[in-house]
């Protein structure tokens, strides 16, 4: 086994704490990632909270890092190679999703960073709050030498939610977006549908995020309490990114889909009602996306690296994990907390 230090919530408690843990011995597919970089994202924070009754969690599920050991059938990586880690460590390989490179709907369910079990030995995995991982070699990806490792952390949960409906939609230029939430994936989405040639506009309950909106490459903020604007706004939007974490009302949101217009929900705010007619009034589609697979992934990173796109962060040693997650709890992060997790290797005090 493999000893590594990591930060774990212990028997549902909510204040993590610097634990040893043991990662597998590599298999022959597998890689052995130094976790350089590990984003912070609300699903953490739900499940440290207990949203999925877990108990003695190492959460982070959006990672950068070095390999560091190769199994003996890989071939892909080497030692010294910088890669990216997402929310699917493995999947059945052979159901249609994941013939189609949508392992992330996998029909076997896949195996995800953190909370989940290993097909292959039973076991829980652990997630990126730490200082090793070790992964199967499929679901690691090579980060392109134009990105900055830290900002690009979340792309691989925060980014590649926001990008694969994108895709899914064919936005492009001319294509009108809005994005409601200016969050960790709402950011985001405003800057890949802007660089995608989309014309964006963030739809927000105040106006005080007008600045930002624009500077991140949205050329419009909607004031969602203001009824003339949303009146005026009505079958507008051909896809419109609900990054909304909470839950809240999504007629407003249908009403702004053009003829055909796509409404897809990515905050997971469970449970929702809606008025099914409302969708017959446009042909409208209501759908929902969860993070990534192979087919995109890559594609993403890519587009990424070529247009100079990352989280906005703020980057915090790991020590400072707790503070994080009490700081997101409340809201204060513009737009995404990632972990520097260098400070691992230091003996525990």
């Amino acid at each position: 086994m493999r000893p590594t230090n990591a930060w774990m919530s212990i028997d549902g408690d909510t204040t993590l704490r610097r634990v040893r843990i043991e990662r597998r011995d590599l298999r022959e597919n597998d890689l052995a990632v130094r976790v350089d970089y590990c984003g912070v994202c609300h699903s953490d924070l739900h499940r440290i909270g207990g949203l999925l009754g877990e108990k003695d969690i190492v959460p982070g599920h959006e990672f950068t890092g070095t390999v560091t050991a190769v199994g003996d059938a890989v071939t892909g990586f080497a030692v010294g190679d910088r890669v990216a880690v997402g929310t699917i460590v493995d999947s059945c390989g052979e159901c249609a999703m994941c013939r189609a490179g949508q392992e992330n709907y996998c029909y076997e369910g896949p195996t995800s960073t953190y909370g989940g079990t290993d097909r292959i030995d039973g076991s829980k995995t652990q997630g990126g709050y730490s200082r090793e991982y070790v992964v199967r070699d499929r679901f690691a990806y090579r980060l392109p030498d134009a990105l900055d490792p830290a900002g690009a952390a979340p792309l691989m949960c925060a980014g590649i939610t926001v990008w694969e409906p994108l895709r899914a939609a064919g936005i492009g230029s001319g294509g009108k977006v809005a994005v409601a939430g200016l969050g960790g994936l709402g950011h985001l989405g405003v800057k890949l549908a802007a660089a995608l040639g989309a014309e964006v506009t963030v739809l927000s309950r105040t106006p005080d995020k007008a600045d930002d909106a624009r500077k991140l490459g949205a050329t419009d903020l909607l004031v969602t309490t203001d009824e003339a604007q949303t009146r005026a706004a009505r079958g507008r939007f051909d896809l419109i990114l609900d990054t909304i974490p909470v839950a809240h009302d999504l007629m407003p949101l249908v009403h702004m889909a053009a003829l055909d217009g796509t409404v897809c929900v990515l905050g997971h705010p469970f449970p929702q009602q809606i008025n099914i007619m409302e969708l017959s009034r446009g042909r409208k589609n209501l759908t929902g996306s969860g993070t990534g697979g192979r087919r995109y992934t890559p594609d993403l990173l890519h587009f990424a690296a070529e247009h100079g796109i990352t989280a906005d962060i703020e980057l915090l040693p790991s020590s400072h994990v707790n503070e994080a997650l009490a700081r997101l709890g409340r809201g204060d992060v513009r737009y995404r907390f990632v972990l520097d997790n260098s400070d691992l290797d230091e003996p525990a005090e």
